[in-house]
C-alpha cells in the first residue's frame, strides 16, 4: 500500500472537488486538473482500500481511447503537461496520473452503452423483460450478446449514493429533445469503434459508460475518462461464454467479492484483503497491455 495514492494533497492549486476516483484542482478560469487516484468506488461507495497504479493505468487508457476516438467527438484535454501546473515538489503526485483539462458544463446523465446483457440490465431483464424501457427478445440468457448496442443512461449520483437507471423519455426530460438525441448518437458511435478496435485485441467491451460536457460554443465533448476497466466491462474473447459471467479485466473481481462478503452496499466499504487488491492490480494491468500493446 505505500506506493498507492489514495488522496492528493496539491497545495499549489485550489481544490474543487473529490470524487469517487479522481482528484479535482482549479488551474485557472478554463482549466482544471484531474488526478486519478488509486481509490477504487464499487456500487457508488469508495472503498477504504486502494488498488496500487490503478490511476496512472486509468490514466493511459484514457488518454489512448481520447487520441484514437478524437475524429468522433472532440475530449476536453489541452494537451498541457500536468507537471506544468503544480509545484516542483508536487509533480509526483501528479505524473502518469493526471491531464489538464478544459473547464466544461457537464451534463447531469451517465450515457452508457451496453452490448451485452449483464449487470444491472441483466436484472432489469429477468424482471420484466426490458433495460431503462428498451424492449429485448424473449428468452436471452446471462452474457448474451445484445442484438445491437442499446443506449441505456442513467442519473449522475453524489459520493455514497447510487446512480439511477432512467428511459430515453426521462434523459430528454434533463438534457432536452436535442441534446438527449445528440448524446446518444454520439456514445453509440463511441462504443462501436472501441468494440470493434478491442475485438481485435481479444476483448469484449460489455459495456461501458461515458460522460459529457458542452464547451463555451454549446458543442458536446467527451469528458471525464474514457473506456477504461472502471467505466466498463472487459470480458477476454477466449473465455466468453453465454449464460455465464465471464472473467473480466475490470472491477467486477471486486463487485464479486463484496457481494459474497454479504456488505449492504451502504457506506463505510470493507477493506480488501491483499489477494484481492493484488488481483485487481493485475487485472487493470493486463487491460492496458491488451488494449494499447
Amino acid at each position: 500500500m505505500a506506493d498507492a495514492l489514495f488522496e492528493t494533497s496539491i497545495r499549489s492549486l485550489p481544490l474543487i472537488h473529490r470524487g469517487k476516483v479522481r482528484d479535482i484542482y482549479a488551474v485557472d478560469a478554463r482549466r482544471m486538473l484531474l488526478v486519478t487516484t488509486d481509490r477504487l468506488s464499487a456500487f457508488d461507495v469508495v472503498l477504504p482500500t486502494p488498488i496500487p497504479d490503478k490511476g496512472r493505468v486509468l490514466t493511459a487508457v484514457s488518454n489512448f481511447w481520447f487520441g484514437k476516438l478524437a475524429h468522433i467527438l472532440p475530449n476536453h484535454l489541452t494537451g498541457e503537461a500536468p507537471e506544468s501546473v503544480v509545484a516542483a515538489d508536487e509533480r509526483d503526485q501528479v505524473t502518469g496520473r493526471a491531464v489538464v483539462a478544459w473547464r466544461l458544463r457537464a451534463l447531469p446523465v451517465e450515457a452508457i452503452v451496453r452490448g451485452y446483457l449483464v449487470g444491472s440490465g441483466w436484472k432489469d431483464y429477468q424482471r420484466n423483460g426490458m433495460i431503462c424501457g428498451i424492449h429485448l427478445p424473449d428468452r436471452m440468457q446471462l452474457a448474451d450478446r445484445l442484438p445491437e448496442p442499446i443506449f441505456t443512461p442513467s442519473t449522475k449520483a453524489a459520493v455514497g449514493e447510487h446512480d439511477e437507471n432512467i428511459d430515453f423519455e426521462r434523459c430528454q426530460a434533463l438534457l432536452g429533445k436535442e441534446m438527449a438525441d445528440q448524446v446518444r448518437t454520439a456514445a453509440l458511435a463511441l462504443y462501436r469503434e472501441a468494440a470493434e478496435y478491442a475485438a481485435g485485441r481479444g476483448i469484449i467491451i460489455a459495456d461501458t459508460k461515458f460522460e459529457f460536457g458542452l464547451d463555451g460554443a454549446g458543442r458536446l465533448t467527451l469528458i471525464d475518462e474514457a473506456l477504461t476497466p472502471d467505466s466498463s466491462r472487459f470480458w477476454p474473447a477466449d473465455r466468453y461464454r453465454v449464460g455465464e459471467n465471464p472473467p473480466s479485466f475490470d472491477k467486477q473481481y471486486v463487485r464479486d467479492w463484496l457481494e459474497a462478503t454479504g456488505w449492504d452496499k451502504r457506506p463505510p466499504g470493507p477493506a480488501l484483503p491483499a489477494e484481492v487488491v493484488a488481483r485487481t492490480a493485475e487485472k487493470y494491468a493486463e487491460a492496458l497491455r491488451r488494449l494499447t500493446g
